[in-house]
């Protein structure tokens, strides 16, 4: 403050006959507070915003909480906090509060988070933050993230990513047709992330296949013959099936 091995590309243009990616190995989740408290000026802060907490126990709607900044413990509504999974996929969290987390000082242009949308619960939103020289134009923008029935996600029609993960990967890789490419999750406070300063690992993607050389059949067929070579792989047939489905709906609109 993350490698796609299949992907769709616009009109199809570009697809990879790679295996079925793997789960990625699951992580621990993060609490992490949306507000300074006390919010009294004249009153010294226990908790300050966008700082890792440690729970100390839970009552359902209230939480004690020790601050990993002040080291002070407060009695809080588990609405001023949000559980963080992968270092960016926030869970209770509004449009505003991700705003506010992501125009920090210390979170560089490009930082972004996956939160749920707002406005479709079957949807996730991608803010991002668009840091400019001059502070005044710093902006944060979101965009829609609409999951298929398949469960493939995207943003742009055209692009399908089996995962968030893999959403997230193609994106820090180039911005294409966001504000701007993604740099690193959303900086928290006080959570200690030993590969944070790795470099981004770089996608090496195999031949283009030739199309001329592949009949529609030996693309749509459920069973393979020996004869198919491999050519066209269940995760290949998977992106094609979620390109067709999301070009016979309606468009999505990107802001959300």
């Amino acid at each position: 403050m993350g490698t796609c091995p299949i992907r769709c590309r616009s009109n199809l243009t570009i697809l990879e006959n790679s295996p079925e990616p793997e789960s990625p190995p699951p992580q621990d989740s993060v609490i992490v507070s949306l507000c300074n408290y006390p919010s009294f000026e004249s009153t010294e802060l226990t908790m300050r915003i966008g700082e890792q907490v440690t729970v100390l126990s839970d009552d359902s709607n209230f939480l004690m909480v020790r601050s990993t900044t002040t080291g002070l413990e407060s009695y809080i509504p588990t609405t001023y906090t949000a559980k963080v999974t992968h270092r960016w996929l926030f869970k209770d969290i509004s449009r505003y509060k991700a705003g506010e987390l992501l125009m920090r000082p210390q979170n560089q242009s490009g930082a972004f988070m996956i939160r749920e949308s707002e406005s479709n619960r079957d949807c996730y939103s991608l803010s991002v933050l668009c840091r400019n020289s001059s502070s005044y134009l710093d902006s944060v923008k979101h965009y829609r993230i609409p999951q298929l029935e398949n469960g493939w996600v995207y943003i742009s029609q055209g692009v399908t990513f089996p995962s968030l993960h893999h959403l997230v990967e193609h994106y820090s890789e180039s911005a294409g047709g966001l504000c701007v490419r993604l740099t690193g999750p959303c900086h928290i406070q006080g959570l200690h992330n030993p590969t944070e300063d790795r470099p981004v690992p770089i996608n090496i993607r195999r031949p283009t296949i030739n199309w001329k050389d592949i009949s529609r059949s030996a693309i749509f067929r459920r069973k393979r013959t020996e004869s198919d070579n491999s050519l066209v792989s269940e995760g290949l047939r998977e992106a094609i099936t979620s390109y067709l489905q999301m070009t016979e709906g309606n468009d999505h609109s990107w802001d959300t």
